[in-house]
């Protein structure tokens, strides 16, 4: 999925919003999450040619950098900022950072299988929804969750008041 993207101008011209210290990506996921966690450990050193940055959501300035992701977003699903602002999320995310490693194209082919992209959102949304209970320490089964899935109705923070 594909957030719409605020466009900034300066004196006229569109620019594109900044990305991570002069890297094409940067790929945002659940800080307080020990598997979402050691999953970014190993993306920094599948990545030999550093065109990510990898950052945990819960770093100051995040939401500030990347003002068109609602802050409730980097609860539901990994993200990943792409050159020009371009926003990948979930499933769509892991797809695009398969692209972009140097070896992921060797993977990243699979999505092309009809029904595959249906099945790996479904899976995502799944591990999304139980990722404080997978490999997690004590602290992860004390945590409230952060996430509802509504099947048809998509995902909500819970407290948000929103649905």
């Amino acid at each position: 999925m594909t957030i719409p993207v605020v466009q900034f101008t300066v004196a006229g011209e569109p620019t594109p919003p900044p990305n991570g210290l002069g890297r094409p990506y940067t790929v945002v996921y659940d800080g307080t999450c020990r598997v979402c966690t050691r999953l970014a450990g190993v993306l920094r050193e599948w990545d030999r040619y550093g065109d990510m940055e990898v950052v945990a959501s819960q770093t100051p300035g995040v939401t500030a950098r990347f003002p068109w992701i609602p802050a409730r977003a980097y609860v539901e699903a990994l993200q990943m900022i792409g050159p020009g602002g371009r926003t990948w999320q979930g499933a769509a995310a892991i797809e695009q950072i398969l692209h972009v490693l140097p070896k992921g194209k060797f993977i990243s082919w699979v999505f092309k299988i009809p029904f595959i992209r249906v099945i790996a959102d479904k899976f995502y949304r799944w591990f999304a929804r139980n990722r404080y209970k997978l490999g997690c320490g004590e602290h992860c089964q004390l945590r409230e969750l952060d996430v509802e899935y509504n099947e048809g109705s998509g995902a909500r923070a819970q407290g948000s008041g929103q649905n």
